[in-house]
């Protein structure tokens, strides 16, 4: 599109009336806006209304689940050249004959189209990884750009013209005076959503990708579906903003919908804040008033008229950038911040989840059988054999390097072994998925912490319990699954109070120390009720009283009938704790048995110590 020549990510702790005081005040203030300014106003602020709506999809998609689209000025042609083509057409199919001349019926077509295609390019690019996901995004952004041109029944290069104004309730919407409060509102009802939407267990999941697909797919979220869902959000929101543009220039052409469109987009969202769901529309104003200022001011100033904005341009985006990597949002939400007292903050209260029936006590958990697993050449498990039993603590130890991490990976299916035969519950699960394997009743952590630093402690653990709800993301968009999401949050606080971390529920994760982190962890695993635990490396970091209150713990969920498969190296915490040990070295297992009997097995001291001696 061409012009002419505010909240944030879920957050219980925020002062709600204050909020709503400001977000009164600005919807004030767009309602009004029509009323006192000129029309050439009016019109940048639809403008801005437009490019807010794409921008804010790239918020979802790019900053919130960490995949970035150079592509979305595609989906905004769809949706303006399925509307344009539908109302103009004299000769539409057959099917399609009732809906001719209809901008409604252009609007259902072009999300449906666009549905279709994002569908696609979907299941094809979020395969994609590292910097070949952008690059794929401008492939399919480029080869739509070029199909709105080369195809005639489009108008070609040309375009099409003579597209009918929009009519609500008798009232015809003709120029961007007209188009106005429609932008808005659907701007404002597409914020809305969003932020019901991220302020859920099907966002936590979104939200859960920046943490790699490893641990989200390890807590029983898939997500192959969240990214999928991010991207066809996004395209919607694109191609609703292109059926408005449509109706409202009257005409399309493909040039609004190229590349350069497309990243011009992106930067509205990460000047804005990448992250912050307002910040689609703070970027959106920044850039857009910031362009046509310089394509007034320049000609001015330098006597000749020319693309120096652009120059300019570039050069001011670096510097914003530089200065406010996080985006614009956050300053302007500081600004309002420091005129607010902070509201008072209550664990979430809920009625108990259902729990799993847990294995009679000595129920064989876990059954490993010859489990090899090499990579190339090297032989990282070489024929493993344990069981694990409801009801016990199974430690497994063994200098750096001895493989235990990759036979964790093994067991909770983030890696399939090369060969050998593990039983969960008597099923065979040696090919079956992380995700799939979370929600048999395993959970696990990790040897390097993996959380996400920037949402709180509460959230955090609150994906564990991702598994145990079953609202959908039409449920969370509108607001209608509060019931089930304050029970998983009152889950998610239970098990923080559980592991001692009760006054630090509300805090940053990233701002914990590493073996607070690590509780955290635990909690997050604990969240999800499993019958088997999976706990590598879960004391380190930790100090002795707090090492105390994790054996303390463990030892309860050990009465409670739960097994625990532990990887640990303080072998004070490990024999005071476990019930038998398992000793590997080089990928293998060399002695098992009772605490004190591996403690004197002469191989284990060779391991360990160099010999007897």
């Amino acid at each position: 599109m061409t012009a002419p020549a505010i909240g944030t990510q879920s957050s219980r702790a925020r002062p709600l009336p204050v909020r709503a005081t400001v977000l009164a005040v600005f919807v004030a203030l767009l309602a009004l806006a029509p009323l006192v300014l000129a029309d050439f106003h009016v019109t940048l602020l639809d403008y801005i209304g437009l490019y807010a709506l794409v921008a804010l999809g790239l918020v979802l998609l790019t900053g919130v689940a960490g995949l970035t689209s150079f592509g979305q000025a595609a989906f905004v042609g769809i949706g303006a050249y399925a509307s344009a083509w539908l109302t103009t057409t004299a000769s539409p199919p057959a099917w399609l004959a009732w809906a001719a001349g209809s901008p409604w019926a252009g609007l259902a077509l072009g999300l449906a189209l666009t549905l279709a295609v994002a569908w696609m390019l979907g299941a094809l690019t979020l395969r994609l990884s590292g910097h070949y996901l952008p690059l794929g995004t401008i492939a399919w952004g480029v080869s739509l750009y070029f199909l709105f041109g080369n195809l005639q029944i489009l108008g070609g290069h040309t375009g099409i013209t003579g597209i009918p104004a929009l009519e609500i309730f008798g009232v015809q919407l003709r120029d961007a005076r007209g188009f106005y409060y429609l932008i808005w509102a659907i701007v404002l009802a597409a914020i809305w959503i969003t932020s019901n939407l991220l302020d859920s267990r099907e966002g936590r999941a979104i939200r859960a990708l920046k943490g790699g697909a490893t641990m989200a797919e390890s807590m029983g979220i898939d997500t192959a579906r969240a990214k999928i869902v991010a991207f066809l959000i996004a395209a919607l929101f694109a191609a609703l903003s292109g059926w408005m543009y449509a109706h409202m220039q009257r005409f399309v052409n493909p040039t609004p919908f190229s590349l350069g469109f497309g990243i011009e987009y992106l930067f509205m969202a990460v000047i804005g804040g990448a992250s912050q769901v307002w910040g689609a529309v703070v970027g959106a104003g920044v850039i857009t008033i910031l362009k046509q200022w310089l394509q007034d001011l320049l000609p001015a100033l330098l006597g000749q008229t020319g693309n120096f904005e652009v120059i300019v341009f570039g050069v001011l985006m670096v510097l914003v950038l530089h200065r406010a990597p996080d985006g614009l949002w956050p300053i302007v939400a500081r600004l309002f911040a420091s005129r607010m007292r902070a509201a008072a903050r209550e664990a979430p209260q809920g009625e108990p989840l259902p729990r799993r029936a847990l294995p009679a006590r000595g129920t064989a958990l876990l059954e490993v059988r010859d489990l090899t697993k090499r990579y190339g050449g090297l032989v990282a498990n070489h024929r493993i054999a344990l069981e694990v039993r409801a009801g016990e603590v199974l430690a497994l130890i063994g200098p750096n390097g001895a493989g235990k991490s990759t036979l964790f990976d093994c067991l909770s299916g983030v890696t399939a072994p090369t060969e050998g035969e593990v039983r969960f519950l008597g099923r065979r699960i040696e090919a079956t998925r992380a995700r799939r394997i979370a929600r048999l009743g395993m959970s696990r952590t990790f040897q390097h912490v993996r959380l996400l630093p920037a949402m709180s402690v509460l959230e955090n653990v609150a994906i564990g319990a991702h598994l145990r709800g079953t609202r959908g993301v039409v449920a969370a968009s509108l607001h209608a699954e509060r019931d089930e999401e304050r029970r998983l949050l009152a889950e998610a606080a239970r098990q923080i109070e559980r592991v001692g971390l009760g006054e630090r529920m509300f805090e940053a994760a990233g701002s914990l120390a590493l073996g607070q982190q690590r509780l955290v962890e635990i909690a997050r695993a604990l969240a999800a009720d499993p019958c088997l635990l999976l706990l590598d490396e879960p004391a380190a970091g930790l100090r002795y009283r707090e090492k105390q209150a994790l054996a303390e713990l463990l030892g309860r969920l050990r009465a409670d009938g739960m097994g625990v498969l532990l990887v640990e190296h303080d072998m004070e915490f490990v024999m005071g704790l476990a019930d038998r040990v398992v000793v590997m070295e080089f990928g293998e297992k060399i002695a098992e048995g009772l605490p004190e009997q591996v403690q004197n097995d002469p191989a284990v001291l060779e391991a360990y110590l160099g010999g007897i001696d």
